[in-house]
């Protein structure tokens, strides 16, 4: 048996071809992740083991692609998860991507990432495993550390967050420095556990919705 899913939907499906794209894919979904019939995922996409898309959330693999969603990854209400384009005549366009493991991406999501409401994360982009994405944050041209919490509303572009960073509600972090003057999460901080919770919550919500009799999706021969 395949650990993949078979796409027959509306709403999960191949990208077309363009200029910037000349192939036609469609997602790769582990069998064990859900996709709300609300929410999208089109293209080049990977959802790992255990993800959960909830209502209404986007994930577009048409533009910069790959996008890569590790296992336990929660994208919830309103996400946007996108890239600029990765490649121009066929030719990898190196500053709109980030590399992991000598493999490029218009955006990585490491595993245990919970990216909460409406918050988006706009390749190239990476964020590392057992980060928080607050609500209404944007993360655009940036790489995110493990460990961290971006708090809501907060904007992270054109910069490298260390592992165990967080940054504040509405900040504006857009020059190093100000990167590199993030305050380290420590045992005292008020949030510090509220990505397992999150975590735990959503990947208990994927199974339970995939179970779910009426779940559209099924598994591949």
């Amino acid at each position: 048996m395949s650990n993949l899913l078979t796409l027959d939907n509306i709403h999960i499906h191949a990208n077309v071809r363009t200029s910037f794209n000349s192939t036609e894919k469609n997602p790769e979904i582990h069998r064990t992740a859900y996709v709300h019939p609300l929410g999208a995922v089109i293209g080049n996409v990977h959802l790992g083991k255990h993800v959960m898309v909830a209502p209404a959330a986007s994930v577009r693999g048409d533009e910069g692609q790959p996008i890569w969603i590790d296992d336990d990854v929660n994208v919830q209400d309103c996400v946007v998860v996108h890239a600029l384009e990765t490649h121009i005549n066929g030719v990898l366009v190196r500053e709109a991507v980030v590399e992991v493991d000598g493999e490029f991406y218009g955006v990585y999501i490491s595993k245990r990432v919970s990216l909460a409401h409406q918050c988006q994360v706009h390749g190239p982009a990476y964020i590392g495993r057992d980060t928080f994405v607050g609500m209404q944050a944007l993360v655009f041209r940036a790489t995110v550390g493990k460990n961290c919490v971006i708090e809501p509303k907060a904007l992270v572009m054109g910069v490298n967050v260390a592992d165990g960073r967080y940054v504040p509600a509405g900040s504006l972090i857009t020059t190093q420095e100000a990167a590199d003057n993030l305050p380290s999460i420590t045992t005292t901080y008020p949030l510090v556990s509220l990505n397992n919770a999150v975590v735990h919550v959503n990947t208990e919500l994927a199974d339970g919705y995939r179970k779910q009799e009426g779940f559209v999706l099924t598994l591949a021969a």
